[in-house]
């Protein structure tokens, strides 16, 4: 049997290495994090020529080996590391066809590590628009490589591409340069000192803090003999040698590429005048924002009723079908219920994740980010901290993972601590059902009221993140300074494949992991609802009976008295009530207080608990929807989500801090746990007062 073999996916940002990926491996891939730290790592399997089997790893985007950021950091210490079993095989450096000289300073250095290195030139379909023409046999010769010229988009040249990949092998490891003449003694000591170790591995655990084997820069420096130099003076060899690895490139590519600049057509300058410009840009991007909500609404409508309707049957069937007991009880009341409150949600969610990606892989992303610097500026963040407040609507976890590309430790702080202001998708559920339950049907200007509010909540949550962002560049005595630089990709019409895998693989992510959590959730609150202590919950029968005596109630009523009776004086009913006093001011009931109390598991699982709660003891077919909009406020009368509890349970959850995922990340990334105490604490109550004043107001 064939040896599987390891292959590292590395390139600069923007240059199509998600699609290489997404082509190499299609559905046979999985996201997780690199073991230790809060950094993504996608891998996948590959199958190549005779049997062969490739483990594809997509390391993250990076520039070159002058590693600025804990990403680019995970690729240098993977390819000095040949005992860490990721060690590539053989590295494939991605490349773009119009960015090729920028692309290749770190191939250039890669291949100074002696890795077989292969270079994928990419959206080779783009050479004849930009008047673009290679002489491949002269690159391969110059850069000591083997060359695939691919198109992701038109599916081309991936056969090759693996058969490359394949014959690893016969691929040359000598460098194509050699940056020790930067400065010859140096580099000579340095050789003399450690004669059994590759010389540029040596400079690079030198120059970067980063670690392979046993060495490290201190025992480097400890050698006798071996003299050190300062900070400054490896600054200026490594500036030193990006401009000879330059110079090289220079020259490889003035026999090696040639670019007819008349027969270059570009729209992008005309698209991005328009698309960034300081009236029409930010007006194209609210439209588009509204016209997102809309849809979100609009088509997900039909399925979102089928699910609902279905998971309400199979509950029911369950009852009818299974015999009688404890586990019927767990499954038609516990599960399907908890489950069913996140399953009504995907349509959304996927439509969601759908807009996203588009956005991203069009290449708009990034004129949203320029555009927004302008704003963010005059709040103490930088343009780059739109990168984790835009991707936060989707999960603040890798939200806050996302600033670690800001390099001022001021700016990444406050943005790690506003981030969970911005709307994300854990909430997009308690949302739509309360939006649904208390916003009326309607429209305005062709936009219907609901999502409206949506939009609305989602406004109401970037706002607060950049007021919070305000307020803490005025509180917090760091000083710092940055400058705020973007890549500005190609525009691009998004690959169906790639966004079809983003939708599929986050949208799973999403259900498996609320799913864990809301299963264990949904088991130990139909615990808690269908046991009591005490006399009040045994005999809740015979007390109703006798309480009821004289009303003439149907057997459904009473069978109804009762299921109300005990669930009041069940585990659960007892915490509520000893909450109730608590949150009643802002117009909830101790069943959504459980509901909120639990949801700081994780958001989602608000409308899970609430749909477990309400389906303990009821035989009656109905959905959640219809379960919450019965419930009657015992103290004003009418229903208890109403119009004004409505708002205020919106607006608590707008800015309530309610995900303990979220507090452990930020944890980690601060390395503290005050950070996260203070967001728990200030966040949760300024979400209270809120909804406080709301509701006292609109009751």
């Amino acid at each position: 049997m064939a040896k599987q073999i390891n292959v590292a996916l590395i390139g600069n940002p923007n240059t199509g290495k998600t699609s290489v990926f997404n082509a190499l491996t299609g559905l046979n891939q999985k996201v997780g994090n690199y073991p230790g730290i809060t950094v993504e790592k996608k891998e996948g399997i590959c199958k190549l020529p005779r049997g062969v089997k490739a483990h594809i790893i997509d390391l993250p985007g990076t520039y070159s080996l002058n590693a600025s950021s804990l990403d680019e950091n995970v690729v240098i210490e993977l390819l000095l590391n040949k005992n860490d079993k990721d060690f590539p095989d053989v590295a494939v450096v991605i490349s773009d066809v119009e960015n090729l000289k920028r692309n290749l300073l770190l191939f250039t250095q890669i291949k100074d590590l002696e890795i077989p290195t292969i270079l994928v030139i990419n959206m080779s379909d783009r050479m004849t628009y930009k008047g673009i023409s290679l002489d491949i046999d002269y690159l391969e010769q110059s850069l000591e490589t083997k060359i695939a010229l691919i198109s992701t988009r038109k599916n081309t040249g991936i056969a090759d591409l693996k058969e490359l990949i394949a014959n690893y092998k016969e691929l040359s490891t000598r460098p194509c340069m050699h940056a020790s003449s930067i400065d010859q003694e140096y580099f000579d000591n340095l050789r003399k000192a450690f004669p059994n170790q590759l010389l540029y591995k040596l400079w690079l655990v030198i120059t970067q803090d980063v670690n392979f084997g046993k060495t490290d820069r201190k025992t480097i420096e400890d050698v006798s003999g071996f003299k050190t130099k300062s900070r400054a003076d490896l600054k200026r060899l490594q500036q030193k040698e990006t401009i000879k690895r330059y110079q090289f490139i220079n020259d490889t590519l003035k026999k090696g590429q040639t670019i007819d600049l008349k027969s270059a057509k570009d729209l992008r300058i005309k698209l991005d005048r328009i698309l960034t410009h300081k009236v029409w840009g930010y007006l194209i991007f609210g439209i588009i924002l509204l016209t997102i909500f809309q849809a979100i609404y609009d088509w997900s409508s039909v399925p979102m009723d089928f699910i609902d309707s279905t998971f309400a049957s199979l509950s029911e069937w369950t009852k009818s079908v299974l015999p009688e007991g404890a586990f019927t009880n767990l499954l038609a009341e516990g599960i399907i219920p908890g489950l069913g409150g996140i399953v009504i949600f995907i349509p959304q969610i996927a439509f969601l994740f759908l807009f996203i990606s588009i956005l991203e892989e069009s290449g708009y992303m990034s004129r949203v980010v320029f555009l927004m610097d302008r704003i963010m500026r005059r709040f103490g963040l930088s343009g780059k901290s739109v990168v984790p407040l835009i991707s936060g609507t989707a999960c603040a976890i890798p939200a806050v993972m996302a600033t670690r590309n800001i390099e001022s430790w001021k700016e990444r702080l406050i943005t790690i601590l506003v981030t969970p202001f911005t709307t994300c998708s854990a909430r997009l559920p308690v949302y739509l059902i309360i939006i649904a339950l208390v916003i009326p049907e309607g429209r305005f200007l062709g936009l219907s009221y609901q999502a409206l509010t949506l939009m609305l909540l989602y406004l109401i949550g970037f706002g607060a993140a950049v007021g919070s962002a305000w307020i803490l560049n005025k509180i917090l005595k760091i000083r710092s300074k940055s400058f705020f630089v973007v890549e500005m990709p190609n525009y691009k019409v998004p690959l169906f494949k790639n966004v079809a895998l983003t939708v599929l693989e986050k949208t799973k992510a999403f259900v498996f992991g609320a799913g864990k959590i809301i299963l264990a959730i949904s088991i130990v609150l139909w615990f808690l609802a269908s046991y009591g202590p005490g006399e009040d919950f045994n005999n809740a029968e015979q007390i109703v009976t006798e309480q009821y005596a004289s009303d003439n109630l149907s057997d459904d009523e009473l069978q109804q008295k009762i299921a109300s009776h005990k669930l009041e004086h069940s585990f659960i009913g007892i915490t509520g009530r000893a909450i109730e006093p608590a949150i009643r001011p802002l117009g909830y009931d101790w069943k959504i207080g459980i509901a909120i109390v639990s949801s700081f598991a994780a958001r989602e699982v608000f409308v899970g608990t609430l749909a477990t709660i309400y389906s303990v003891g009821s035989d009656e077919e109905e959905t959640i929807k219809n379960r919450m909009a019965g419930e009657v406020n015992p103290i004003l009368g009418g229903p208890l989500f109403n119009f004004a509890s409505g708002i205020s349970l919106l607006l608590f959850y707008a800015f309530a801090m309610q995900c303990m995922s979220t507090l452990a990340i930020v944890k980690r990334e601060t390395n503290s746990w005050k950070w996260p105490l203070y967001q728990l604490v200030v966040m949760s109550g300024f979400a209270y007062i809120v909804a406080l004043i709301a509701y006292q107001i609109l009751i």
